[in-house]
């Protein structure tokens, strides 16, 4: 029976590039001249840590590291931005997130949506994926363009189709 897998996965080794990218970027701008500011790549727990020391450097990073992932074909809405928090002395941290996997919420708008546009397929959640089962080649793609149409507030990638 064909089918395909809805995932939300980044590319480690472009998301790495974007981050280099962004350091070289801030290093050689005039108005980060004599600043302190860092930003940091965790790849084990898929955090990006900022620390500079007013709002306006913080927003022209954030700025920089999104540009530099649309360059790389990444999705910002990857990114889930924390508060900002106050560091040693008059810096401030900000810590981003890197959305891996479909989470239940939006793994159920997306089964919900499919079962509405009344196609013939078969959706069911498999942790952080969904898998998309149908008789019909033809379906398994109305499915796809059905979920490109659609805004589920985190990238999707459409993978392992099989006939």
């Amino acid at each position: 029976m064909p089918s395909f897998d809805i995932v939300s996965k980044i590319d480690a080794q472009s998301l790495d590039n974007a981050i280099n990218n962004a350091k070289k970027e801030i290093l050689n701008r005039y108005d980060f001249n004599g600043s302190q500011s860092t930003i940091e790549l965790d790849k084990k727990s898929n955090i990006i840590t900022i620390v500079t020391e007013d709002d306006m450097r913080l927003k022209a990073i954030t700025d920089s590291i999104i540009s530099r992932m649309m360059k790389q074909s990444l999705d910002p809405k990857s990114l889930d931005f924390q508060k900002d928090q106050a560091a040693s002395g008059n810096m401030i941290r900000k810590e981003i997130k890197i959305k891996e996997g479909i989470d239940k919420e939006a793994a159920k708008k997306i089964v919900a949506k499919i079962k509405d546009s009344k196609l013939k397929v078969q959706a069911s959640i498999m942790d952080d994926q969904v898998r998309i089962q149908s008789k019909n080649i033809d379906d398994l793609q109305k499915t796809i363009a059905l979920c490109r149409a659609e805004d589920f507030g985190q990238p999707l990638q459409y993978i392992n189709m099989r006939n």
